[in-house]
């Protein structure tokens, strides 16, 4: 693949902030096992959706998709918060095919256009050319540099020619409308940043088995995942059900 060189120097565009829309640029959040062996509980429960506020502190969250969909878990963290260590923990833990969801017009800001033209993938998946933040980054495949990558991917600073194509961060395309419309992990990864009053970003990478096999964490799975890891354990469908209360409550105040 195309490596990014580094540079010297960066871009006075990108000059460091101490804050990034209201959260700290430099994240708290740390990827801490807290247990060791996990027990199955016999009576599966997801956390409440209460878990957004984690998601703001910048921490990692567990995120189901439906069961007679792709019956997948993806760990997404906010783009904005996403550290080196994050990004270290969460290649470890999950496939390494780590992507980021994206509003539509974030990425004709930066002109990332769609991967292909026809879209042949069973839940049209919306991939767009992936890429690497082109200042203070080598190869583009290292923790820190994906890390960077996806922040300054979120930065308002950023523009098109800072990103080198190719590269090896995922961007995905968000429909309009997030998960109401399409009830994927693409559009929960967005959704939740908007909930959360932070830059519009997620991401997002599907949980693994830490066996032989690599096999797919499915429902239980996760559950002792987020358990074991102190993460909190939500559904795209108690996201879905949420968006529409608050909806409906804005409908009744107004």
């Amino acid at each position: 693949m195309a490596t990014a060189t580094v540079q010297g120097a960066v871009p006075k565009h990108h000059a460091l902030h101490a804050k990034v829309n209201g959260v700290n640029k430099d994240p708290i959040w740390f990827p801490t096992q807290v247990i060791k062996d996990v027990t199955l509980k016999p009576d599966f429960s997801f956390n409440t959706v209460e878990s957004l506020d984690a998601f703001a502190r910048g921490e990692a969250i567990v995120v189901m998709d439906d069961e007679r969909r792709e019956n997948e878990g993806d760990i997404i963290i906010s783009a904005s918060q996403c550290s080196v260590e994050a990004m270290a923990w969460t290649i470890k833990h999950t496939s390494g095919y780590i992507c980021i969801s994206l509003p539509e017009e974030r990425l004709n800001e930066l002109e990332i256009p769609m991967m292909v033209p026809n879209n042949q993938e069973r839940h049209k998946t919306a991939y767009t050319i992936i890429v690497d933040y082109g200042h203070g980054t080598t190869t583009g495949i290292s923790a820190h540099d994906r890390s960077l990558t996806v922040r300054k991917l979120v930065d308002s600073t950023s523009i098109a020619s800072d990103f080198s194509r190719l590269g090896h961060m995922v961007p995905l395309r968000a429909q309009q409308g997030g998960i109401i419309v399409r009830r994927g992990h693409t559009e929960t990864g967005v959704d939740l940043c908007a909930l959360t009053n932070q830059t519009l970003g997620g991401v997002l990478c599907e949980l693994l088995n830490d066996d032989v096999f690599g096999t797919m964490a499915r429902r239980d799975d996760c559950r002792a995942f987020a358990d074991r890891w102190s993460l909190k354990i939500i559904s795209v469908e108690m996201l879905v059900q949420y968006r529409i209360r608050k909806s409906r409550d804005s409908t009744c105040d107004a």
